[in-house]
C-alpha cells in the first residue's frame, strides 16, 4: 500500500469556486501556511484527497482530462482519495500549477491535490478492475475509437454526436452566446451555437468539430456554476448531428461561415445580454470601469482557461496588481515581466521592490486579467527559479517622483503599443493558452527560413526540437525542449525587430508539433 502521509502538498484550499469565479485564500501569502512548489518534486502522479464519498471513478478522471491524457487511476474509497496517473510530467505540473491558486470541486465539494512521491502507479489489476475499465473507457474516447469493456462497469459510450443540448438552470444573470463559446473551446473546435427559449429556460445548441471533444466538454463542464451559485450547466448529447444556422447575431453562430446575414436588422458585433441587465447582476469591469451586464472578452477567455480547472473567474472587486516574488534578481528587468504577464492582460505599471529586489508588483488593466495571468504563470520556473504570483493588496503601483528612480527599477506601460487586448473582438482574446513548450510565432518577414528562426531562438539559450510553418509562412510553431526555455524565449524574442518593419510576435501554442 502506498505511504500517504509521504506526499507534499502544493493545492491552497479555496472554497466557492465556480466556473467564473477564481477566490483566492489569504493564506496563500502566508509563508507559514504556503508549501513551495520548488521543494516539492513533480511527478506525472497526483495524489487527491478529500473526496466526497460517493465520487466515481469518471469524476476523479474528468480533473485531468483537460490536461493531457490520463494513462493510470487508483481509488482509496475508505479513505476518500484518489491517485492519478497523467500521461507526462508537464501535463502534471500544469494541472498542479492550477490548483496552487483554485481549488476543484467534486460534488460542490472541494477537493485537495498535491504531486505524490510516486512516480508512477502499479495498480493490482483485481482490486482495481472497475476504476481500469472507466479508465479505457475514458483512454478510448480521448483516442476516437470504440471502447471494449464489460458493460457492467463501462460508463462511458462512444459519443453519439458532435452536438450538445445546454439547458441553463437558475440563470439570475445573463448568459451570452460569446460567453458559452469562450468556455466550450477549452475542450476543441466550436463551429456553431444556436441560443432559444423553451419552457422558459434559456437553452443552447452547440457543435464541436469532432464529436469527441463534445464528450470531453460534457464529462467535464456538466454540473458546473458559470456564475457564483448560480447559471448552472445541464449538458446532454443532442440527438441532432449538424446544426444548420441561418444568422449570425447575438442568438445563433456559425464560425465556420462569418459571411451569414445578421438577420432581423441585429449587428453580430453588438453585444445584447440575453435577459437585460438584472438587479445586482455579478457585472464585470471595463478599463474605464464601466459597468456591463456580461463577461467581457477577456474575462469570458479567462473562464475557458480555467474551465480546465473545472473553476472560474470573477473580477469584480479584485485588485489588478499582482505580487511576484522568488524572482532571478540577476536576471529580471520590468520589460521583460511586461512582456511575459502581457500574454494575459495589458501590463499598464511594473516596479521591481527597491529593498527585496527578487520581488516585483505587476498592474494590470482590471482584476480578471490579474487572476488570468497568476493561475497560468503562478509556479512557472522563469530564469533558473519557480516565481510565485499572488494577489497584491495595493490597488496601483506608484510611479516614483522624477529623478528619484535611478536603478530604473519602475517603468510605465500605459501607453505601449504591445498591449495585446486594447482592441475590443481582437483574435488575441481567443488565443490565451498555459505557458508551454511550443510557441506560436507570427507576423513572420517574407524571406525568412526555417533556419534563420531556429537560429534565432537557440540563441535565447534554449534548444530547438522541432519547426512547422504555417501554409501562407507568416505564421509558425517552434517547440523548445522545455517550457522555462519558451519562456526565455517568448520574452526575449516577442516584437522582435525582424527589419522591413516587422516585428515578431510570439505567444504559447496549445498544439504539439
Amino acid at each position: 500500500m502506498y505511504s500517504l502521509s509521504s506526499d507534499v502538498a502544493v493545492g491552497v484550499k479555496v472554497r466557492n469556486m465556480d466556473l467564473c469565479s477564481l477566490f483566492f485564500s489569504s493564506a496563500n501569502g502566508s509563508d507559514s501556511k504556503k508549501q513551495r512548489l520548488d521543494e516539492s518534486p513533480p511527478s506525472r502522479v497526483l495524489h487527491i484527497r478529500k473526496l466526497p464519498n460517493e465520487v466515481t471513478e469518471t469524476e476523479v478522471i474528468a480533473l485531468g482530462l483537460p490536461f493531457g491524457k490520463v494513462t493510470n487511476i487508483l481509488m482509496l474509497k475508505g479513505k476518500n482519495q484518489a491517485f492519478l496517473e497523467l500521461g507526462t510530467e508537464e501535463a502534471a505540473i500544469t494541472m498542479v500549477n492550477y490548483y496552487t491558486a483554485v481549488t476543484p470541486q467534486v460534488r460542490n465539494t472541494p477537493v485537495f491535490i498535491q504531486y505524490s512521491n510516486h512516480k508512477e502507479l502499479k495498480t493490482d489489476s483485481a482490486l482495481n478492475q472497475r476504476a481500469q475499465a472507466v479508465l479505457q473507457a475514458v483512454s478510448a474516447v480521448q483516442d476516437g475509437s470504440s471502447p471494449s469493456s464489460d458493460p457492467g462497469v463501462l460508463e462511458l459510450a462512444p459519443p453519439p454526436s458532435p452536438v450538445l443540448r445546454i439547458i441553463i438552470d437558475n440563470m439570475f444573470y445573463p448568459v451570452t452566446l460569446d460567453v458559452l463559446q469562450q468556455i466550450f473551446s477549452k475542450f476543441g473546435t466550436v463551429m456553431k451555437i444556436i441560443t432559444f427559449t423553451k419552457n422558459n429556460q434559456f437553452q443552447a445548441l452547440l457543435q464541436f468539430s469532432d464529436p469527441v471533444n463534445a464528450q470531453q466538454a460534457k464529462l467535464s463542464l456538466d454540473g458546473q456554476n458559470i456564475y457564483n451559485s448560480c447559471c448552472t450547466l445541464r449538458i446532454d448529447f443532442s440527438k441532432l448531428v449538424n446544426l444548420n444556422v441561418k444568422y449570425n447575431n447575438d442568438k445563433s453562430r456559425d464560425y465556420t461561415r462569418p459571411d451569414l446575414p445578421t438577420g432581423d436588422g441585429d449587428s453580430a458585433n453588438k453585444d445584447h445580454s440575453l435577459l437585460g441587465t438584472p438587479s445586482g447582476a455579478l457585472a464585470s469591469y471595463s478599463s474605464g470601469g464601466s459597468y456591463s451586464s456580461s463577461l467581457s472578452p477577456l474575462s469570458a477567455a479567462a473562464a475557458a482557461a480555467a474551465a480546465a480547472g473545472r473553476v472560474a473567474l470573477s473580477g469584480s472587486g479584485v485588485s489588478g496588481v499582482l505580487l511576484a516574488s522568488n524572482l532571478n534578481e540577476e536576471m529580471v528587468t520590468p520589460q521583460s515581466l511586461f512582456t511575459l504577464f502581457g500574454v494575459y492582460g495589458d501590463v499598464q505599471r511594473v516596479k521591481i521592490l527597491y529593498n527585496k529586489k527578487d520581488s516585483a508588483l505587476i498592474q494590470l488593466s482590471d482584476g480578471n486579467q490579474a487572476q488570468l495571468a497568476m493561475s497560468h504563470l503562478n509556479g512557472q520556473k522563469v530564469f533558473g527559479k519557480v516565481m510565485r504570483v499572488t494577489l497584491s493588496k495595493h490597488q496601483t503601483v506608484a510611479l516614483p517622483r522624477e529623478g528619484l528612480d535611478d536603478q530604473l527599477l519602475t517603468k510605465d506601460f500605459a501607453g505601449s503599443p504591445l498591449h495585446r487586448f486594447k482592441k475590443p473582438g481582437s483574435k488575441n482574446f481567443q488565443n490565451i493558452f498555459p505557458p508551454s513548450a511550443t510557441l506560436h510565432l507570427s507576423n513572420i518577414r517574407e524571406g525568412v527560413g526555417e533556419e534563420d528562426l531556429r537560429l534565432l531562438f537557440s540563441n535565447s539559450g534554449g534548444a530547438v526540437k522541432a519547426f512547422k510553418f504555417f501554409q501562407d509562412r507568416k505564421m509558425a510553431l517552434i517547440q523548445m525542449s522545455s517550457v522555462e526555455e519558451a519562456i526565455q524565449a517568448l520574452m526575449d524574442l516577442h516584437n522582435y525587430d525582424m527589419g522591413g518593419n516587422h516585428h515578431l510576435k510570439v505567444s504559447f501554442s496549445k498544439s504539439t508539433i
